[in-house]
Formats: structure tokens, sequence, C-alpha cells
């Protein structure tokens, strides 16, 4: 009794401790990056990250064209896993402002543009380009007016090409907009999870917090035409006068050999009553939300029906049968089992062994290692742990649970491979196949990519170091779980089949259509739950977009998991009742056939959605990436609907007493 006691009086306390550390402080936010208040006049550094373009996603570096460089030199910024594999490329700049401070300021101008610096800029201004830039962890938003909608971007482009006129212009001048909100430092404790890493402003450091807080970070491009006799007077940070972007294109800098660009710019402060917890409310405003309503309405429709089938299944077929079954005395029922028809009669070949069991094994353990990385991430980014200000976060944390996960892939393979097989024998190299058979299609098509892009001198090429480190995550973490996983898979019994199987195997009947076709048709149920959240996702990755609403997603995928597992248990049913006992494939193609309707989708994206993305070079990387989801997808859907198939079997001659 005193040990329940003890334990008892434990989680009081905890409960206590929570409610008082919960009273301590006024305020808690848990998104985003550790809050930076500035007093007036202190220096804030600009940073910029890689140029970027919705037509070739090919991402180059800031200073790969000819911009101003700051006075200390070029200086990277560190970046996590997850950025190095986006592309991204942060380095400091030479614009800095001062904290509430309104200035124009002139920063350098060019030696006379060479030809390949020409050349260079026209194909960045006519590929539409834009720069990225950063201040205080917030990238740079433009507003601009499209057929009387205010539209806004993040970025700015390099230049731009007016319509009447086959001359390209360059922007060199910025007007800066940054919105700044007072401080007080009033009790509020804040962890953050960005680049600047954790941290907690408390109690203490209330006099340190107190200033102005950056909410909000606007820019306005503008084109002016400088002259450069008059510009190289002055010196880097000298004040300039104030102006206003010139409409006529005889006013604006244009991109010609032996030009001088000037550039310069302006920042204005605006005290704004946007706190910091939502000064990403700009950038995350959910578009479309009906869609998404309209997307899980589809979806439960869909669920229903088929789980009505499944209850039609069940209720009527399997328990009348069953039921009828068990009423008999035992020479009736031994006259029943020579007139047995339907799915009764593969009972002595439902569990015999499989084509190419191995494999089926390996694919199963990786689906496993899949779906939950997809789902732990999902789950946490639903609940704010991945704010879009930690850029990379989202995928540095979906490598770590992958690489983590590797244990619960090795123990589900190797305990299938033994289910199958009988023995445990071998479960090494089922192990090290688990280990090795995704992520060695991912390594092969990633390096194949890569050199397109160290071809093409991209930002987004990985470089050899980082090659080696995933190299070595791969060998040093994730083999040796999955190797450690496969023995815990020895040691866990196995699952013992409630019939025997028959030494001499059952012809199948003949059909008039071909079984792979039912498979294949059983996909577009999925797909069908699937295919308006995959159009938010592909305009979020290829289209510069924000995707921010990780609790629709979450939702579409409790809805995705449960149509593969109904569609797999039917179409494994529908077979069984035809007498074809070889059902351990078709189950799992039955729901991982939604990803070839996947990857048909993502063509049909790339022809009438991304129609601007231009060269041969960016539909491969598209088309390599599609492909690199669309069998992630398929191990994933398809483990889904293998295991609650072969539980459903189970069950069901697990009622079926037949000798």
């Amino acid at each position: 009794m005193a040990s329940p006691l003890i334990s008892t009086r434990r989680y009081w306390a905890i409960f206590l401790y929570v409610i008082l550390v919960s009273h301590a402080c006024n305020g808690f936010y848990l998104p985003g990056s550790y809050m930076h208040t500035y007093s007036t006049g202190e220096e804030i550094i600009v940073k910029v990250n890689s140029l970027t373009s919705i037509e070739t996603e090919l991402p180059f570096s800031y200073y790969s064209l000819p911009y101003c460089k700051p006075p200390g030199g070029v200086k990277k910024s560190a970046e996590n896993l997850g950025e190095l594999l986006m592309g991204d490329q942060i380095d400091n700049s030479p614009y800095r402002f001062k904290m509430n401070v309104n200035e124009s300021i002139y920063l350098c101008t060019t030696p006379p543009l060479n030809e390949h610096e020409v050349k260079l800029l026209k194909q960045r201004t006519r590929d539409l380009y834009q720069v990225n830039m950063i201040l205080d962890n917030l990238p740079a938003l433009r507003y601009a007016n499209q057929n009387g909608l205010k539209i806004q971007w993040t970025g700015f482009p390099v230049g731009y090409s007016p319509q009447n006129s086959n001359e390209d212009y360059i922007i060199n001048h910025l007007k800066f907009r940054v919105l700044i909100h007072e401080y007080e430092g009033a009790g509020i404790q804040i962890i953050g999870t960005g680049e600047e890493g954790m941290g907690v402003i408390s109690e203490t450091d209330k006099s340190k917090a107190s200033g102005f807080e950056i909410v909000g970070f606007e820019v306005v491009p503008c084109s002016v035409k400088y002259e450069p006799e008059k510009m190289t007077k002055l010196h880097m940070y000298d004040n300039s006068s104030s102006i206003s972007c010139p409409l006529e294109l005889e006013k604006s800098q244009i991109i010609r050999e032996q030009e001088r660009v000037s550039f310069t710019y302006e920042v204005e402060f605006v005290k704004s009553d946007i706190r910091w917890p939502s000064r990403w409310d700009a950038y995350l405003k959910m578009e479309g939300a009906r869609v998404h309503w309209f997307s899980i309405l589809n979806s439960l429709m869909v669920i229903f029906f088929l789980a009505g089938i499944v209850f039609v299944i069940f209720l009527r077929t399997v328990r009348r049968d069953l039921t009828k079954y068990e009423e008999l005395d035992k020479e009736a029922q031994a006259q029943m089992n020579e007139e047995l028809s339907g799915w009764k009669l593969v009972v002595g070949d439902v569990f015999r062994e499989p084509n190419h069991s191995t494999l089926l094994c390996v694919m199963i353990g990786d689906g496993v290692q899949i779906t939950g990385m997809a789902v732990v991430t999902i789950v946490f980014a639903a609940f704010g742990f991945m704010s879009p200000a930690s850029r990379g976060m989202l995928l540095t944390g979906m490598i770590l649970l992958y690489l983590f996960l590797g244990i619960a892939a090795g123990y589900v393979s190797v305990r299938a491979w033994r289910t199958i097989k009988g023995t445990f024998e071998g479960w090494r190299s089922v192990s090290w196949s688990t280990a090795c058979f995704f992520p060695g299609i991912v390594f092969v098509i990633l390096t194949v990519l890569n050199f397109i892009l160290w071809g093409s001198r991209s930002t987004g090429a990985l470089p050899i170091s980082l090659f080696f480190t995933l190299l070595a995550l791969w060998f040093c973490i994730s083999v040796p779980l999955t190797l450690l996983g496969g023995y815990l898979g020895t040691r866990a019994e196995p699952i013992s089949y409630p019939v025997r199987t028959n030494q001499i195997p059952r012809e199948i009947p003949a059909r008039k259509y071909p079984s792979w076709l039912l498979v294949l048709g059983a996909g577009t149920l999925p797909f069908g739950t699937l295919f308006i959240e995959l159009f938010f996702i592909l305009s979020s990755i290829w289209l510069g977009r924000f995707y921010y609403v990780f609790g629709f997603l979450l939702i579409v995928l409790l809805l995705l998991v449960t149509v593969c597992a109904e569609v797999s248990v039917v179409l494994t049913y529908m077979h069984l009742c035809v007498e074809d006992w070889m059902w351990w494939w078709k189950a799992f193609y039955a729901s991982g056939s939604v990803a070839l309707y996947v990857f048909l989708y993502s063509i049909n994206y790339l022809v009438f959605d991304l129609q601007s993305l231009s060269g041969p070079v960016s539909a491969i990387l598209y088309l390599g990436y599609s492909l690199i989801m669309a069998v992630a997808i398929m191990l994933s859907t398809g483990t889904i609907g293998f295991l609650t198939s072969f539980y459903f079997v189970h069950y069901l001659f697990s009622s079926v007493k037949i000798d």
C-alpha cells in the first residue's frame, strides 16, 4: 500500500509544481526564435539568403551577382542540416540599420559592368530571380497590386523587363519599412527555438529586455539611374538624398556593358501594435480554408462509404457464416468442410509464404519507419513546435526522427520475416536490407540530381562534406539502430498462424479480369482524400509559399490512414472470396498504389501549374524529388494496408476450426 501512496504524492507534487511555475510568469511563447529587443540607435544587421526563382528552382549565391559587399568581407551564418539540404546560403550584407533612426544611405558604385556580369544579370532578371533578405529572422515582405488585388511576396526581384522595351533594368535602390513594437519587459517568460537557439527571458532580465522589438520587415524595390561621377565621391554609409521610385524608364538603371551601378537604400521605422508572438501572422495567412474543409468532408464521405462495406463484410457475411458453422455438430461440420465455398476454401493456403518474402518484409519495415516519422513530425508541427522562424527545422527534425526510428523498422521487418519463415536465421541480412533499401534509393536519386546542380553551379548542390555527413549519419546511427531493432525482433514471439498450411498449393481459379486492375483501381480512393492537400504542399515547395496548415494536414493524414486500412481489407476479402490466396502483395499495393496517382498528379502539376518552369534541368529536379516523395508514400501507405489486412485475415481464420 505504501508504494501507490508515494506514487500518488509524487504526481500531486509534480502537478502543484507545474501550477506554481505557470503562475510565476504572465506569458508563455514557444514557437519562433528567441526574442531580441533593441535600444534606440543600436545597430541591426540585415542578412541575405540565396537567390531563388520559381522558373528554374535553382538557388544561387547572393554574391554571384555584382552586389556591394560588407566592409569586413562576406561571412556565412551557421546553418543546420535542413537549411543546407534546401540550398539556403545565409551571408551577412552591407545593409545596416540603427534602431528607430530613419535614414537614407549610399552603399557603393560598381566598376563598369563587363560582358559576363551583364549576361548574368540579364539571365537572372528574365528567370525572375528574387533577392531574399532577413532582418531579426524575418524575411523581407513585398506587396504588389495585381489585377486589383493586393498580393504579398517574400523578397524582391533582381530586376525587371518592361513589356514595351527590349532592355532589362536592375533594382538598385531599396526602401525598407521596419515595423517595431515598444516592449517594456513586463514579467514575461519566453522560450525560443530559432537560429539563436533556446533562450529564456526571466524576471531578472526586465531592464535589459526593455526596448523595441522588430515585428515586421517590408521592402519597396526601385530602379534609379545615378550619375556615377557624383556618386563615386561618396563613401559607404554616407547619407544620400531620399528619392521616390521613378516611373519613367529613362530614369531607371539599365543593365548594359560599361554601365556603373550605384546602390542605395532608405529605412523607415514605424511603430506598430503587432506583438511579438503575432509577427509571423502576415506570412502565414491561411488561404483557401473552405477548400481544406471541403477536402476533409470529401475524405469523410469516402471513409463512411468504405466503413459501410467493411461493416457489411464483418457483420452480415463473416459473422453469419461463422455462427452457422459453429451451430453445427461435428458430423455436420465435417460434411460442410467438403462443401466449402468462397474464402473458407483457401484455409490451407492463406498463410502460405508469398513470393519475394524478403523484399516484402524490408518494405514493411521501411514503411513503418517513414509512417512513424511523418506522424510524429506532423503532430509536432500541428502543435507549433516546427516554427517557420526556425528555417530548416522541419527537414532536420524529419531526418533525425527517421534515423532513430530505424530501431522500429528493424524490429518490424525481422518479426515479419520470422513469422513468415518460422525461423530467425538470416535476420541480419533482412536488417541490413531494411537499413539500406529506402535510403539507398534516395541517395542514388540525390547523387544524380546533385551532379546536375554542381554542373549548374547552384547553391542547391550539396557540398562534398555534407555528403560524408549524411553517409556518417546513415551508417553510424541508422544502420546500427536497425540492426538493434532486428535483434529485438528475433527475441520477440513470432505471430502464430491459426491454421495449418497444406503442402501442395491450391490452384487459383481463372478470372475474367486481371487482379492488378482491381489493385490499381483501389488506389484512387486514398488519392481522393489526399489530392487537394497535395496541391497546397506542392505549391509551398515549388512556388515559394509558406505552408503552415499542419492542423489540416494532421486531419488528412488520419483520414488517409483510415482509408488505406479500409481499402486494403475490402480488397483482400474480395480476393479471398474468389479463392485467390496470394493476397500478401495485393494487400500491400491496394493502398500503396496511391503513390502512382501522386506521381501522375505531380506530372500534371508540372505541366499545367508550373508552366513558368523553364529548362530540362528544372524539370529533372522536379521529377527527381517527386519520385522520392512517391516512393515514400508507397512504402508508408502500403505498410498501413498490409498490416491491417494481415490482422484481418488472422482474425478471420482464427475463428474457423477446420482441420
